[in-house]
């Protein structure tokens, strides 16, 4: 499978999506219930953890945090160059944390990868295990907006060098360009190991070939998309919806 290839005019119109940064992105029209749960008492987590210190990587490769037995398993499908996406994560992640700690909720993040530097980051958030996929995930989103700037910057010569490079050594190219191998090594992963990552070409088919799957199954016209116990949540792109819904739901 050849990924991403492009040519000097594709590669200025992604540069230019990348700055408008909402091609996709965005929830859909109509609206969803979430399944209602206990207002009794949380699920205690094993002895001396929390439930949101605990991740796993899902089938369908996303990492779960939280309790896998949750009554409420919520899961988001997200791309990393999507703004709403970053504003999501944003707004989110403190909240999202607590409501995993009473046990009720599980949250599950799946990459949607919709352009080249987003495999890249989602390539990145893995690179360093379970333990680092949320940390890392949430910084990569909070880098969004720097990370437009600078590819932007290096313009669409740069883009394109790195494009047409083999497949084994695009992301890394891209990568360098962005300053995406300077900013996981000062948060914990070392420069070898990125690039061993950023050079693993079936990592990359399987998250696009994830992207296929996803989209046939849950008709994903945009992210971040959220699902509730597998099921679509209409209108509820943003986490101050998603937030209100949970509540009603008894968290």
């Amino acid at each position: 499978m050849e990924l991403f290839f492009v040519n000097r005019n594709i590669a200025t119109a992604i540069l230019l999506s990348l700055a408008m940064a909402v091609s996709a992105c965005g929830g859909k029209s109509e609206s969803s219930d979430v399944p209602k749960v206990s207002a009794g008492e949380n699920v205690p987590p094993p002895e001396g953890k929390q439930w949101s210190e605990m991740v796993v990587q899902t089938p369908d490769g996303g990492y779960l945090m939280g309790n896998p037995g949750a009554a409420l398993k919520v899961a988001e499908y997200g791309s990393f160059t999507c703004s709403h996406c970053a504003e999501f994560a944003e707004k989110s992640d403190a909240e999202i944390a607590q409501m995993v700690d009473t046990g009720k909720m599980s949250f599950e993040f799946r990459p949607f990868v919709r352009d080249p530097l987003d495999m890249t980051m989602a390539i990145l958030a893995a690179c360093g295990g379970t333990e680092m996929a949320f940390p890392m995930s949430h910084q990569l989103f909070a880098y969004q907006h720097m990370l437009f700037e600078t590819v932007q910057k290096a313009g669409d010569d740069a883009y394109v060098a790195a494009m047409e490079k083999p497949p084994t050594e695009r992301f890394i190219a891209l990568a360098q360009m962005s300053g995406l191998i300077d900013f996981v090594k000062q948060r914990g992963i070392p420069e070898d190991k990125a690039k061993q990552c950023l050079a693993d070409a079936k990592q990359a088919e399987t998250l696009a070939g994830r992207v296929q799957e996803a989209t046939g199954k849950y008709n994903i016209t945009g992210t971040p998309t959220i699902l509730v116990n597998g099921a679509v949540m209409e209108n509820v792109a943003a986490w101050e919806a998603l937030r209100a819904k949970l509540k009603e739901a008894g968290l």
